[in-house]
Order: C-alpha cells, then structure tokens, then sequence
C-alpha cells in the first residue's frame, strides 16, 4: 500500500472519479446481461458462475482487463435487444448510498466522472438519472454484427485494453485534487500511476480483500466517503462507523437487518460477563443480547457511545434501566413475540407431567415396560394456579380454560380476568386452591426466592409446579426437597439461578436425575417461530429510533412515535426532567432566526425527551449551543 499520497500541486479543484459496476451498483452490470441473454440455455447456471469467476478475476488483477472483457463477451451470447431489459434491471441496483446521496451527486456534477470498463450503453442511463453528466461518462461500447448480436467492444477505445483506466485519467489531465472511488483493481492503478491523491475502496456491496490491501481509505458506503472529506451528505453520521454488537446467538434475520441498514456488526454466539462486555462495548452504539448478559452500571459506565439496547427477550431485568435512563440509552425489548411458544411449551408440559409420561418413557428406554394407571390424570377439571398474569399469564389461561381446567390468578397489580378465570387476594390463596401452579411473574430483585419452603408448604399435596419466568425466583433446595417429600409429583424447570453462558458448558443443578421432573435449557421462547418475530421486532424498534428518533415500545424512554423525516434535519435532545428546557431551546432556534418545521416533547419522572424538526441551513454554532444547555444527557442530530 502507497501510505503517502502523490503530490499533485496547488489545486483550486477536486475531482471525484467513480467506478460503476458493484460500486454505483449493487451488481456487475455484465453477470445481470448474463442472466438476461442465457434464458433458457440448459447450462445457464454453469455459464453464469463461469462468468462471475472471470469478472472476479479480473477485478482483483488476476487477469488482464481486455482477457476478462472478451471471455465474459464471449459466453454472454447477447443480442442489443437485451440491453433495455439489462437497465431496467439496473435502475433498481442502484447503490443505496448513492441513492441516498442524489443531492451531493447533482450539486457537483461538474466535479464527478463515471471512469468504467463497462459499457456506455447501459451505464449512461442508470447515472444520468442520478445527476452525473453525459459527456461525464467514460466507457467501452459494444460492438455488433449484422443480427445485433454483441460480438466485442470498439479497441480504440482506451478503456478495453490493460491500463485503459490510466490512459484515460492522463488525457483527461485533470487540474486539481483526485479522488477514485471503486471496488477493482484497475480503480487502483489510477493511484498507483500517481494521477489520484487517495484511492477509495468502495465495500458496500463486495468486498475484494487484494483490491482493500492496496486502498488509502477503505470506504464502506458513499455515506463514509462524504463523511471523511467533510463533504455534504444525507446521513449526519455514516452507519458504517455504527457499531452493533449482538451477543447470545440473536437470530441471523436480525443480523441481516442491521448489516442491510449498512452497520458494523459483530456477534458472539454466547453471553459476555461483565469484564469480558466492558471490554467489548466500547465504541458500540447499539447493544443486542438475550437474557443472560448483565448490562450493569459498571458495564455503561464504559459504554461510551451507547444509544440503545435491545433485548431479544420479554424481560429487561438484566438491564440496569435505571442507569440507562440517566445516560440517555433507550432500552427496547420483545413483550409479546414469544408468548404463544411460551404458553405451548407449558401445556405441554403440565400434560406430561399430570400423566407420568416422563418416568414412563425413561423406563421405556431401559426396557421395563409398565402399563398402569397409577398418578395419571387428566387435565380437565384441574384448578391451574397462574402467579402473573402478564401476557403470558393471561394467554395461557385461555388455553388453558379450553382444555377445560379451572384457572386462578394472582398478580401485584390489578388485572382484568379473562374468560372464567378468577383472581385471588394473595399468593397465598393461589398456593393452597391450585392443582397445578406455574410461575410467569418478572425478574426483579424483590421476586427473589419467591417460592421457597414456606411457599411449598401452602401448597397441596401431590402438586404440579412449573416454572417458565425467572431462575432466581425458586429457591431450588426448597423444591428439591418438596420434590423429595412428594409435595411436588412433578416439575417443570425451564430457568435457573445459574446457567451456563454457553452450550459447551455443563449444567449444574441438584435437580437433576430427580422423578418426574423436566428440565429444559431456558428455551420457553425458542421456537423458530418465535426467535424469527423477535429476530424482526427488536431490530425494527432499534432501527426506527436510530434513523427516525421514535422511542414508542421503550421500556425506560417517554415514547414518541414520530413522522418521517422529510426535508429537514432533526434535532434529538435528551435531558434531565427540569423545567426550562424546552424554552432554552426555543430561544436559541429564535436568535438564530430558525423556522421550526416540528417540534415533539414527552417526558417522564427522569428525562425529557425533544424532537425538533428546522430547516437545513443553519449555523453551526446552533448545534453547539444546543449541546451545551445545562442538564443535557446526549444530543443527536439526523438529516
């Protein structure tokens, strides 16, 4: 890699040189006619990835530009009448950043050229409509036969020989500071011949890690370009600089999520402890985890650009919401996602249970065959203690109720029953009527070994017990010997005080090799079905607050549900709950002479919350006035 850019003299200009296949687009222009003119060829598949190998090659400098043009050329068996195909194709892979970034594109129309060894035929159409001017445009262009069937290219041009880009970049002499933005090798000579200041190479949509070896700045969005060169931009903040980290083997849907919105995304499949996080939440924006990570004080006292989590779960109580109040973090989760494979996996297993299955199928597996009747019971009729009635409390007293059993409820706050259910005065009062108790209260600190001996002790001889909330609600010596007494004929355990942070690691817990007990690995909310929806869910609330400001479904947020952001910048100012603010504000968008286009404030106990849409010209002293009111928390801005 050339560290130190050529010097190119005094320069009252700059030039910005871009490539146009997997850089303006998404695609190479060449593999999409490809797939166009092999319709209907039995070996169309085989042709095509012969194909991408090439133009592979060739981007890379593995082969020579004019060897890679006519092999491709060769196999493509095209005709001109699939050109208009080829750029209706193309006009919708366009590059999101290039999208995005239209306005820069048209304001500097003078200053940007399309340098490409593709061809003029369908790159012109799909740049011009961006802003890029015609006579801008430097390609090859097909050559024909008599049918219109493309045969080659035109060779006087410089661009379909070895080094055309260079030979080209020397006649055009451009007088001024040169920028090349692309993603191939040939993109790179131009540096290299010293007719560039800094080569960019372009990542969004492939990355070539030889073309990357030898880049000044690896970019990966337009956004990021713009960004480093202080130039005008759609984003006030490239998404390629925003770290997300996701921990716990989040569902990929929610990687693909956040990778399409353009983010640095890094996973770890298992959970973090606290010093193992502190270390790796540094410089991330946005944290992603299940239920086994512990977002501490300590750990946000080192997240130094954190603005939101997000838990892939229903519970935050690992999440200290409190401190991330203080700072100014939006805290997100999943409250209904997995309810139904929650309360499935409770019917089922209080079936199970009520029937001895478990004991019957381990003897099964050792041979003993024993067809009896004995503590096998139906559910119907059966009273059903729920200690909860959230949403899934509640969900599961209506299947329940189905399968015809009797439903009692306790819960701290005051609930409608739903259907027959009837709630009782205290836990108390639960324990001692139920047949069948299951757990589905939060994990707050109070909850702390809510059922332990007393509690076992009020219940009925001969009980089912389920729980499917909170690990540290149960004392387990408590159940063990419940269990061991027969107070308890059946458990069903899906939570742990204590549980492995990975699958490598073995679990732990005195209730194993018990009767008539299972034990499941926290797994109440693991079906696909339900880690696909909170996989879609928990990133849709983090991406709205990130591009949009809306905090509507946060957990320790005043929620905002906001408009689009359409032709203005957006001001997102987050403060202590103080009076005055707002009127601070004001006052400085009024001796800036700044029109306010919208403005939204909600708060609750702790901060307040200010959303104010102005116009785009503004000074920049505004911004820092505003960061600099008494009792700000964080500020953001987004175009």
């Amino acid at each position: 890699m050339i560290t130190q850019p050529p010097t190119l003299g005094p320069a009252e200009q700059t030039f910005y040189i871009i490539d146009f296949d997997s850089t303006f687009t998404k695609v190479e222009a060449l593999d999409v006619l490809g797939e166009i003119s092999l319709i209907g060829r039995p070996d169309r598949d085989d042709v095509l990835d012969q194909i991408k190998v090439i133009t592979d090659r060739g981007m890379s400098g593995e082969i020579g530009l004019a060897d890679s043009l006519a092999l491709r050329l060769n196999l493509l068996n095209a005709h001109r009448d699939h050109l208009p195909a080829l750029i209706e194709t193309l006009m919708g892979k366009i590059s999101d950043s290039f999208q995005r970034n239209q306005a820069f594109i048209t304001e500097n129309a003078d200053h940007i050229y399309v340098v490409s060894s593709g061809f003029r035929e369908f790159i012109v159409p799909i740049v011009t409509s961006l802003g890029v001017k015609e006579s801008h445009v430097f390609a090859n262009t097909f050559t024909y036969d008599d049918n219109g069937k493309i045969n080659g290219c035109d060779h006087s041009n410089p661009l379909a020989s070895d080094g055309g880009k260079v030979k080209l970049m020397r006649d055009l002499n451009l007088d001024g500071d040169v920028y090349v933005i692309g993603d191939g090798y040939t993109d790179y000579e131009i540096r290299e011949a010293g007719l560039a200041n800094k080569f960019y190479a372009f990542t969004e949509n492939v990355t070539r890690p030889k073309v990357i070896a030898k880049a000044d700045h690896i970019t990966p969005s337009l956004d990021e370009f713009l960004f480093d060169n202080k130039l005008s931009r759609s984003q006030s903040y490239p998404k390629s600089r925003i770290k997300v980290l996701l921990l716990e083997n989040v569902h990929p849907i929610a990687v693909q999520l956040f990778e399409q919105e353009g983010f640095n995304v890094e996973i770890h499949k298992g959970a973090l402890d606290e010093d193992e996080l502190i270390e790796a939440i540094r410089d991330v924006s946005i944290l992603g985890i299940r239920s086994k990570t512990m977002v501490t004080r300590r750990v946000l006292e080192h997240a130094n650009k954190l603005m939101t989590v997000g838990a892939f779960c229903i519970g935050t109580n690992q999440i200290d919401l409190a401190t991330c109040t203080e700072r100014g973090i939006a805290v997100f989760n999943a409250p209904y996602s997995n309810t139904r494979s929650v309360v499935e996996l409770a019917i089922g297993e209080i079936i199970m249970l009520i029937r001895g299955i478990v004991p019957k199928s381990n003897a099964m597996h050792q041979g003993v065959w024993d067809k009896s009747a004995k503590n096998s019971y139906e559910v119907r009729g059966k009273k059903l203690g729920l200690v909860g009635y959230g949403n899934i409390g509640t969900q599961l007293s209506v299947v329940a109720e189905a399968l015809g059993m009797e439903v009692y409820f306790y819960d701290a706050v005051d609930k409608l029953a739903l259907g027959n259910a009837r709630k009782c005065k205290s836990l108390d009062e639960l324990l001692a009527v139920s047949d069948i108790i299951s757990l589905h209260t939060d994990g707050r600190k109070e909850n702390k070994n809510l059922i332990s001996y007393r509690e076992f002790g009020l219940m009925k001889n001969g009980v089912i017990f389920l729980n499917l909330s909170r690990g540290h609600i149960v004392d387990i010596p408590a159940l063990v010997d419940a269990i061991e007494r027969g107070k308890v004929i059946g458990a069903g355990i899906d939570v742990f005080p204590q549980e492995p942070k990975t699958n490598n690691e073995e679990f732990i817990n005195a209730l194993r090799s018990l009767p008539n007990v299972i034990l499941t690995p926290h797994i109440g909310g693991s079906t696909e079905e339900a880690q696909a929806n909170i996989g879609q869910f928990v990133p849709g609330k983090l991406l709205e607050y990130m591009n949009n400001g809306s905090t509507y479904g946060s957990v320790n947020f005043p929620e905002l549900q906001l408009p689009l952001l359409k032709d203005s910048h957006r001001l997102l100012h987050i403060h202590t709950n103080v009076p005055g603010i707002l009127a601070k504000m004001n006052n400085i968008f009024a001796n800036n002479d700044i029109n306010i286009q919208g403005q939204y404030l909600k708060t609750n106990e702790q901060i307040g919350y200010v959303i104010t849409d102005i116009a785009k010209e503004y000074a920049d002293t505004v911004v820092s006035e505003l960061r600099s009111i008494d009792h700000t928390i964080k500020f953001r801005l987004l175009y």
